[in-house]
């Protein structure tokens, strides 16, 4: 797998990945105009969404509608400052969604590949390229 990140002007960097291109600028404050997520935020948002995916596949397999269902990520802040100490998510059901079935979400939300990465994170290696002319 491989992405191609470039900088499109400003301080604006994006990610090619496939056919997707993933935009990210700065905030005003940081540098830039606001005019995507900034990286942090993608990060950020990967966690739920990739958790999101588990609960939707969960509710599909078990005609549970989706209706009603949502998932609110909270972070905490740790002991180092500016990094984050704790990510809380909370899945939200309405009162019609079967008991018996909440433990089960909880697992599936857990499975997130995202989530299993941060707990085992890969090893990096960054080093520079001269590219051919």
């Amino acid at each position: 797998m491989e992405m191609i990140i470039d900088f499109p002007g400003g301080a604006k960097v994006d990610a090619h990945t496939g056919s997707f291109t993933i935009q990210t600028d700065q905030s005003p404050h940081g540098g830039g105009e606001g005019t995507a997520p900034e990286p942090f935020t993608l990060f950020l948002a990967s966690i739920g969404t990739c958790a999101g995916i588990y609960v939707l596949s969960f509710c599909k397999q078990r005609g549970i509608p989706t209706d009603g269902i949502r998932l609110v990520q909270r972070m905490s802040p740790g002991m180092t400052p500016g990094l984050i100490g704790k990510i809380e998510l909370e899945i939200q059901v309405p009162p019609d969604f079967p008991e018996k079935y909440h433990d089960a979400l909880i697992n599936s939300a857990s499975k997130c590949a995202v989530k299993r990465h941060l707990e085992t994170p890969p090893e990096f290696e960054i080093h520079t390229a001269v590219m051919a002319a």
